[in-house]
């Protein structure tokens, strides 16, 4: 009597599971062994056990990680230039739309400037006189507000150069006061310490004689010397000593 078809499902059992595996799973690398050998195949088998454990058969010399990376390569090299393809697709619709873009922003421009303005309607006339005035408007602030801060700017640095000039000034000012005293100083120190050179006149006249002084002997007292000054001497008070 022969044997029945297996069920294909999952075998509840757990100590029977584990015993099919290990049989199924020998049976699977002879018969992945013996069709390498028999047709000169390369294959390469990896299984892995509910636990996690790893179980692999390579027919080649080489290790798996080549041959996967041969499987990689035969396999998704045709979705990865699917991918490519529709990458251009994508940037060359991309391009179409940034080309459309920068078309609106030159004609946009060229309006502002006042030109091509023959295919503009009343409504896109008004438009672009409202942007005209607003971009006026603020232009015209911005430019206040620079003018307003450059001048804040130039209040600041007048300010700091006033500061600079009355320091400078209190300091020559200190310095000059210095000067005055030391150079005060030293000319008192001289006028204490310098002794003139003798001159010649400078030393005690002589007594001169003075042709009015009369010298001689009284005649009405004997032995007696008589001194006759002229009014200018007595008037001074002064008669030499050896005169007396």
């Amino acid at each position: 009597m022969g044997r029945g078809r297996v069920e294909l499902k999952r075998i509840e059992n757990k100590i029977n599971r584990q015993v099919t595996f290990a049989k199924r799973r020998n049976g699977l690398l002879k018969k992945a062994y013996e069709l390498s050998v028999l047709c000169d195949a390369e294959v390469a088998l990896i299984v892995f056990s509910n636990r996690g454990k790893l179980y692999e058969f390579c027919s080649t010399s080489s290790s798996m990680a080549k041959t996967i990376d041969k499987y990689q390569r035969c396999s998704y090299a045709p979705v990865e230039s699917n991918q490519s393809m529709h990458d251009t697709q994508s940037c060359y619709q991309e391009y179409l739309k940034l080309k459309a873009k920068v078309e609106m922003l030159q004609r946009s421009q060229r309006n502002l400037l006042g030109e091509e303005l023959g295919d503009l309607n009343t409504k896109e006339l008004k438009q672009l006189e409202h942007q005209l005035d607003s971009s006026l408007k603020q232009i015209r602030s911005t430019k206040t507000q620079f003018m307003v801060d450059q001048l804040s700017e130039l209040q600041r640095k007048e300010e700091l150069l006033l500061e600079t000039n009355h320091a400078l000034r209190k300091k020559l000012e200190e310095t000059d006061a210095a000067l005055q005293s030391s150079w005060a100083t030293r000319e008192q120190n001289v006028h204490y310490n310098h002794h003139p050179a003798a001159q010649p006149g400078d030393f005690v006249n002589p007594l001169q004689c003075n042709r009015n002084f009369r010298i001689g002997f009284n005649a009405g007292e004997t032995g007696q010397v008589t001194v006759a000054a002229t009014t200018e001497q007595n008037f001074n008070g002064f008669i030499p000593g050896w005169m007396l």
